[in-house]
């Protein structure tokens, strides 16, 4: 690693465990929770917002004395940044957020994977706009979350199509901020996710122009800490049984998780009910074609000195009693 390297992963994790400390958000790096609490961090949407609204993680830890701190995050970068600091114990996201954790030294460790969801994101245009496809996108301005899972996407889809991440104009804003300036037409385009995505084509009449297919699997991810994952194997262990139990229950009652989430993120049914119908939910282990998948976009971010030098995902997958050989150290 070159020295300018170096101090670019310092400078990365330093933003990591000080953003949202400044902001007064969480506490400083290395805070520890309870024995008796596990801390955890979720989005608005999939199987941990769920759980949580359902109540069905507090059952089954009842009897081992283990109490659920419930964290809500608008992203999955403010989420890591939040791991980083040691105030949540786990935590989900897309495929880019660990990423730029994992090159900021973020001592955490994947415990499971969902399914691809390519159809959950997508690059939008206001309905009047000229531009049709990728490729005009060329010279735009184009609003993303920084660090995020369409932060990826939308340099895969910009290859994919001939042109670079240097040929547009990168705006970073976080969903809240991106949806208004979108409505204004401040930006050209904005790369964003569900429940959003669905809430702008519904609310805003926004077109999309590209999902996912063909340029991101964009799956979901769940974390731990990594002092926490090789404390409490049984509870994680216990985490995941439910998770998996949760994704069916998902799947299988789209009417009542869309009740249960808009009440939970306080969004109109309409574009929740959109959202949640346009993918199926899964939670697995990290087996090593997923483990392959997520190098390729740390080797892809690498290239775009998007983070600083290369980083070895298979050191941070959490090592479980499943058959030995899965990923390969």
């Amino acid at each position: 690693m070159t020295k300018k390297q170096r101090l670019l992963k310092g400078v990365l994790s330093v933003i990591l465990s000080g953003c949202l400390a400044l902001m007064g958000c969480v506490p400083s790096s290395g805070e520890q929770g309870n024995a008796d609490t596990i801390r955890i961090g979720y989005q608005k949407f999939g199987p941990l917002s769920v759980m949580k609204a359902r109540g069905t993680l507090e059952k089954q830890l009842e009897p081992h004395g283990i109490k659920v701190e419930w964290t809500h995050f608008t992203a999955g970068p403010q989420l890591m940044e939040a791991l980083h600091a040691g105030s949540i114990d786990i935590g989900q996201g897309g495929d880019t957020p660990p990423i730029y954790a994992q090159a900021a030294g973020t001592p955490f460790v994947y415990i499971g994977a969902g399914e691809p969801r390519p159809e959950s994101e997508a690059i939008l245009v206001p309905k009047d706009s000229p531009i049709r496809s990728v490729k005009d996108l060329k010279g735009k301005r184009v609003a993303l979350n920084k660090g995020s899972n369409v932060h990826y996407f939308l340099v895969s889809a910009l290859e994919k199509e001939g042109l670079s991440y240097q040929d547009i104009h990168p705006v970073y804003l976080k969903p809240g901020e991106a949806r208004p300036a979108f409505a204004k037409k401040s930006v050209d385009a904005w790369a964003i996710w569900d429940p959003y995505y669905a809430a702008a084509e519904i609310d805003l009449g926004a077109r999309k122009i590209a999902d996912g297919k063909g340029y991101s699997s964009n799956r979901e991810f769940f974390f731990a800490q990594k002092d926490y994952a090789a404390q409490n194997k049984e509870i994680l262990q216990i985490l995941l049984k439910e998770l998996k139990i949760t994704a069916q229950w998902y799947n299988r009652h789209p009417d009542q998780t869309a009740t249960l989430l808009s009440k939970q993120i306080d969004m109109d049914i309409q574009p929740v009910t959109k959202a949640i119908r346009r993918v199926k939910h899964h939670v697995g282990p990290m087996d090593l074609s997923i483990v392959q998948e997520q190098q390729r976009i740390a080797d892809t971010f690498t290239r775009h000195k998007l983070i600083p030098g290369k980083i070895q995902v298979k050191e941070a997958i959490w090592q479980t009693s499943e058959p030995k050989g899965r990923i390969a150290k």
